[in-house]
């Protein structure tokens, strides 16, 4: 396995060990095929320390050996799939999370596959990627759920509008990738109404509405075959993205700033659709 190249912008694929693969490892090279970009393999196998013995080489040595095979699977699979894209896999000692963190820096996009764990589970096992990667990588990170997408026809992408500047960034992705897809765009705002009133059915107001077709009027000179459609639902801003990106490709959402290894700084949103949401969801770094 060759290491990581420097200045090397693709796609990257965290690789897992033991569940399948095949969903998001679809995902990702179709993505690649795309945008014309190679696809880079990665399975981190982490130390392993066994207790009833002072040397534990033999059984790190067939873990690595587990990961060689594992790549090599997944390579052939890929390159069956489109037989022109370039692949590469490469082997990393250490915990996943960290390791896939760490080389998103040269990477265009990060995809991963979800275990669908529970919050706590996947901010503190150890094994976890999710959370922590999304919340680090200074890429857009894609997550693939485990279960088939069943798209509605037109196909189409759902995007979260806040008017901020990861707003901005996630709608110029949403855009780009629209494009690549010829897909439909769902430009959502989702407004809450100030507690204090206390009632639901509040109208919304017409600066809400306004800030949906301001944010993407730049944007819809740029891509002009891409139809999008301006939305405001009013609620939970996780639920109503979720249920809107039911039958999406994919739902987009920007994210703000890089937190620590665990991501407890992730936002409150992505945190939510990465667990309730059944499409990919894709998280936007600002900038």
């Amino acid at each position: 396995m060759t290491g990581p190249r420097e200045g090397a912008r693709d796609i990257l694929v965290g690789i897992d060990p033991v569940r399948a693969w095949h969903l998001c490892l679809a995902w990702a090279a179709d993505e690649a095929q795309r945008r014309r970009l190679p696809l880079r393999l990665v399975l981190a196998v982490p130390p392993r320390h066994d207790t009833r013995r002072a040397d534990d080489t033999p059984g790190q040595a067939a873990l690595r050996r587990a990961g060689t095979e594992r790549l090599a699977e997944a390579g052939d699979w890929v390159r069956a799939r489109h037989p022109e894209l370039v692949v590469a896999g490469e082997l990393h000692g250490g915990f996943p999370a960290p390791v896939i963190a760490g080389m998103a820096r040269q990477a265009r996009m990060v995809v991963l596959g979800s275990r669908h764990l529970g919050r706590v589970a996947e901010v503190f096992s150890a094994g976890s990627l999710v959370v922590p990667v999304t919340a680090q990588a200074p890429c857009p990170v894609v997550v693939v759920g485990d279960a088939e997408d069943v798209t509605r026809q037109p196909p189409y992408l759902v995007v979260g509008v806040d008017g901020s500047a990861s707003s901005r960034a996630a709608l110029a992705f949403a855009f780009d990738e629209a494009d690549l897809r010829g897909a439909d765009l769902r430009a959502v705002h989702v407004w809450q109404p100030p507690q204090a009133t206390g009632n639901d059915g509040e109208a919304v107001p017409p600066a809400q509405r306004a800030l949906v077709s301001e944010a993407t009027a730049g944007l819809s000179e740029k891509y002009p075959d891409v139809h999008v459609t301006h939305e405001v639902a009013t609620g939970h801003p996780v639920e109503e993205l979720a249920r809107a990106a039911e039958h999406a490709l994919a739902v987009v959402v920007g994210r703000r700033g890089r937190g620590g290894y665990t991501g407890m700084r992730l936002g409150s949103v992505v945190h939510g659709l990465l667990h309730r949401a059944h499409c990919p969801v894709i998280t936007v770094p600002t900038g």
